[in-house]
Parts: structure tokens; C-alpha cells; sequence
């Protein structure tokens, strides 16, 4: 072989070569894509996300100074006072200063995790917050595995036999309790159940968390004596949205034509539905559940405040009637960012559940 020949043997090869691997390297070009879109979807989100959260400080600085009332004279008790201790109140708690300057500290000390310290508790909001979340946790939390549970149940069943007598005594009965309010359900039950009525005698508290006094399983049961009603008023009034949400997704679903060759390979009517409807059907409710999710650390003011429940619900209910601004404003971005947190993890799980999603 002459040495002129070589040369063009290494061009051939390399001619050659990236033909016999372009199947390979095919492949992976699709997937590059694939990668490079959802990262893109996902900056999207985060920026979104960001975005909101921004607003929500706007909102929370503004909106609640719209509300009536002087906070230095609920600090002062109604006391008659002098007006250099008024300035000086109004001096410590930086509302002398003007609106765009308490704004910016506002702004720059929530980013760092500082929420100011609460006018009537004098302690800072973050440790009001630390302290109540987990009551409202513990109440919530229970309600919306519940809730969750009881809805996606009952509306996978009413779709799968629609029409039935099981599907519209389901439908009527969610649509019926979704309507009413929690806070009036919640009184009702607690004539009902908790005062007693007739030949009802009372048999759970009126409200609170404990009885006191009680320790170790005492005292377990004793919270789940006092969770019974508040957590039978939030299933019944959230539950229907699970259920109707679940249903109509999956009626969307019974006509598509995998599930019909689903049933043509012999498959069970049970089979079909968990193994192939079900899951295709979930996005909706996946929505729904990572809202509800978010709102689990908001907690429901109505009912915390209904039963006297000491969680950030009835914390926020008693921050409003002062005013005591900085607990207001942290509660409600608190509220809000765990909302917005729930609908960016909801977000960025959907192509995992439909790769069509952010393509």
C-alpha cells in the first residue's frame, strides 16, 4: 500500500464512519432537545414563581393598611397618653416614617426572613408563625389526607359507573356540601354534636386544641377528641371539589381508544380502569391536590376561628381585628408563598406525569 493511498483510506473512514453510528448519535439528538426544553420550562416556572412572590410583598404591605384602625392605640390599651408618647410609639415601630421608606425596609427584611415584630405579642412574627404552624398542621394536614383520599375514591367510582343511581346520589351530595359554608356547617355541628340538641347529647368540646392536665396517650386522645369536629367540617366542604374534579377528568378519558384495546386483550373492568384510566386522568387532580397542599399551611381561617382552634388561621383572624400589620402581612405572605411553592412543585412534576408537557 503506497503512502498516497492512506489518506484517502482515513477520509473514507471517516466518511463512513459517522454513517454506521448516526442511528446512535440520532437518538441522543432528540433527547438533548428534550433535555434543553424542560430546563427552559423549568426557568420558566422559577421565574413565574419569583414573580409572584414579589407581588404577594406588594400586596401584603398595601392591602392591609387599607383596613380601619390605629395600631398605637390598641398598643397603648385606650389609656389616655401624651402626644410625645404616641411619637414615641409610633417612632419604635418605624410608622413615623414615610410610606415608600417603611416599604423598602419592609421589603429588604422579608427577603432575609425577618417579618417584624408583632404590636400586640411584642415578639417576632417568625416565632408567632413557628409557634402556631403545627396546630394548623395537625388539622389541616389530617383533613386533606381525608378529603383527598374520600374524593379521589368516590369520583374515580361515579365516573366508572356514570349515569348510575351510586353516581348521582355522589355528585348531588358533593355538590350539595361544596356549597355550603365551612363556618356555618362548623356552628351547626357544634349545636348539634357539641351542645346538644333534643335527645343529642354533647359529645365532643365546643372548641380548642386539649382540656389541659393531660399527658402521654391521655393527651394524644384528648387532641383527637378536639380535632373530630373541625376535621368532619373540612371533609365535608372539600371533599366534592376532589370528587367532581377526579370524575370529570376521567369521563374525559372512558372514550379513548386505548382502553377499548385495553378491554379487546381481555383485560378486567377493574384492571382497565386503575392500571390505564386512572393514571392517565390524574393531571387535574394532581393540580388540585398540590393547591390544597399549599393551603394545608394557610390553614382555614373560618374553622380555626369557629372551633377556637390555636393555629395561623385563628392567628390571623385575631392579627386583623387590631390591626397588628406586621403579623397580618407575615401571615398572609407565608400563606401566599406556600400556595405559589405548591403550584411550582405541581408544575414541574407534570412532565414527569405527561412528557408532552413543556415540549
Amino acid at each position: 500500500m503506497t503512502a498516497e493511498a492512506t489518506p484517502s483510506l482515513v477520509e473514507d473512514a471517516a466518511a463512513t464512519g459517522p454513517a454506521k453510528s448516526g442511528p446512535a448519535g440520532a437518538g441522543r439528538a432528540p433527547r438533548a432537545r428534550t433535555t434543553t426544553a424542560y430546563l427552559r420550562y423549568v426557568a420558566g416556572k422559577l421565574a413565574g414563581a419569583a414573580v409572584s412572590l414579589l407581588a404577594v410583598l406588594v400586596t401584603s404591605f398595601f392591602l392591609f393598611r387599607l383596613i380601619p384602625g390605629d395600631p398605637v392605640k390598641f398598643m397603648t390599651g385606650g389609656r389616655p397618653v401624651s402626644a410625645e408618647q404616641i411619637a414615641a410609639y409610633r417612632r419604635e415601630f418605624g410608622l413615623d416614617l414615610p410610606m415608600w421608606q417603611q416599604f423598602t425596609e419592609y421589603c429588604g427584611k422579608a427577603l432575609t426572613g425577618d417579618l417584624g415584630t408583632s404590636y400586640q405579642f411584642h415578639v417576632p412574627v417568625m416565632d408567632k408563625i413557628t409557634e402556631a404552624l403545627p396546630n394548623t398542621l395537625v388539622l389541616t394536614g389530617t383533613a386533606f389526607l381525608l378529603y383527598t383520599a374520600l374524593g379521589v375514591f368516590l369520583g374515580t367510582r361515579s365516573a366508572w359507573r356514570h349515569g348510575g343511581l351510586g353516581d348521582r346520589l355522589n355528585t348531588g351530595l358533593a355538590l350539595t356540601l361544596y356549597s355550603i359554608p365551612s363556618f356555618w356547617l362548623g356552628l351547626l355541628l357544634i349545636i348539634v354534636l357539641s351542645v346538644g340538641a333534643g335527645p343529642i347529647p354533647g359529645l365532643f368540646p365546643t372548641g380548642g386544641m386539649e382540656s389541659g392536665g393531660k399527658e402521654g396517650f391521655a393527651y394524644v386522645v384528648d387532641v383527637a377528641h378536639h380535632l373530630v369536629l373541625p376535621v368532619v367540617t373540612l371533609v365535608a366542604v372539600e371533599y366534592g371539589q376532589t370528587l367532581l374534579v377526579t370524575r370529570s377528568a376521567l369521563l374525559d378519558e372512558m372514550g379513548s381508544d386505548y382502553l377499548t384495546t385495553a378491554r379487546a386483550k381481555g383485560l378486567r373492568d377493574d384492571l382497565v380502569r386503575r392500571r390505564h384510566a386512572v393514571p392517565n386522568a390524574l393531571l387535574p387532580t394532581v393540580t388540585l391536590i398540590f393547591v390544597n397542599l399549599g393551603r394545608t399551611v394557610a390553614g382555614v381561617i373560618l374553622v380555626e376561628t369557629v372551633f377556637s382552634w390555636p393555629g395561623l388561621g385563628g392567628l390571623f383572624y385575631q392579627a386583623l381585628s387590631v390591626p397588628d400589620l406586621p403579623l397580618v402581612q407575615g401571615l398572609f405572605f407565608v400563606f401566599a408563598s406556600a400556595v405559589i411553592l405548591m403550584n411550582t412543585l405541581a408544575d414541574l412534576l407534570y412532565p414527569l406525569l405527561d412528557p408532552r408537557v413543556g415540549r
